[in-house]
């Protein structure tokens, strides 16, 4: 697994080709295209996406509306919820999380607070967090049925007080 996979993306405040500042209400157009080892996120316009180099082929995109950035949280994310979990376990980088990352990228879908992308490889989960706007690219490790239960327990002891 490559580092750059696990990196999230977060979304620009304004066009990428054209500078505009997105108001509150504007609908722009995200497209994540493969550079190298990860992925470059770009954020544009309805114009300039209209404009854009068709020969380029992004690995997914999407159209979103543009809302003002929540003020703040007053603390870093609770260690014990899936949220900080996931986001301490793709800091972490570390090829062991990828199946638990993965859980927890499904939990927090299932509580709305991740939106899926569609993506063109189907190694790769691409998200969108609800609130923040940040893309979130996991590693589709195939679980089987059989491995999800020992995995589930993973990140119950994961989110253990002290773990």
């Amino acid at each position: 697994m490559m580092q750059a996979d696990w990196e999230i993306k977060t979304r620009a405040h304004s066009c990428a080709h054209t500078g505009y500042k997105f108001q509150e209400g504007d609908f722009f157009y995200t497209s994540l295209i493969r550079e190298g080892d990860g992925f470059r996120r770009e954020d544009l316009c309805e114009s300039a996406w209209k404009e854009r180099n068709p020969n380029i082929q992004p690995f997914s995109f999407w159209r979103s509306k543009y809302e003002p950035p929540a003020p703040a949280a007053p603390e870093a994310f609770a260690k014990d919820d899936a949220e900080g979990l996931l986001r301490r376990l793709i800091e972490e980088s570390h090829p062991s999380h990828k199946n638990a990352c993965y859980i927890l990228a499904l939990m927090l879908e299932r509580k709305k607070m991740l939106r899926p992308v569609e993506s063109r490889d189907d190694d790769m989960l691409v998200y969108e967090h609800i609130v923040t706007r940040e893309t979130i690219v996991i590693a589709n490790p195939h679980l089987s049925f059989d491995q999800i239960p020992d995995v589930q327990r993973e990140v119950g002891a994961l989110m253990e007080p002290g773990a």
